[in-house]
């Protein structure tokens, strides 16, 4: 089972804004046609990015996934081929650990920088980055002594 889920009212008041219609109205990230492999995330407010700029943008959401899968964050490919903008990290790792963890509930951030030599404008609902699940392995020697995941996101 996997999924998307807005973050709680709370953590959106302390992350993104106190307007409880903002709030009501953004959409959960969805895929665009039958065939698209991968969710468009979508912008909850309109924001620019000058030339050379780098921004921190508040997703609003939060993804529970299987045990074995993982979300990768990827860049919308119009993004670097048309402005030259890109996520600051390349390709953002979600594991199913970070889903409601003490720090933020597990909200999906993106961090975003404007390499172009013009303005990127992004309009409220516009497609930001795509997120990408992901079956992984992992070895057969693996022993499970794993940290317990409480905070340090």
């Amino acid at each position: 089972m996997r999924y998307f889920e807005k973050i709680s009212f709370e953590q959106f008041k302390k992350d993104i804004d106190n307007n409880e219609s903002l709030y009501r109205e953004y959409q959960l990230p969805y895929r665009k046609t039958k065939y698209a492999a991968a969710y468009d995330f979508i912008a909850l407010f309109d924001y620019t990015l000058k030339p050379g700029e780098i921004k921190k943008i508040p997703t609003g959401v939060k993804v529970v996934m299987e045990d074995d899968e993982v979300l990768l964050l990827l860049d919308r490919s119009s993004m670097g081929f048309k402005y030259n903008v890109r996520m600051c990290n390349q390709v953002g790792v979600i594991d199913k650990d970070y889903y409601n963890n003490i720090d933020n509930e597990g909200h999906i951030w993106i961090k975003i920088q404007n390499e172009g030599n013009i303005d990127y404008v992004v309009k409220r609902g516009d497609g930001m980055c795509q997120g990408l699940f992901i079956k992984y392995l992992t070895t057969n020697s693996e022993k499970e002594n794993y940290i317990e995941r409480t905070s340090n996101y």
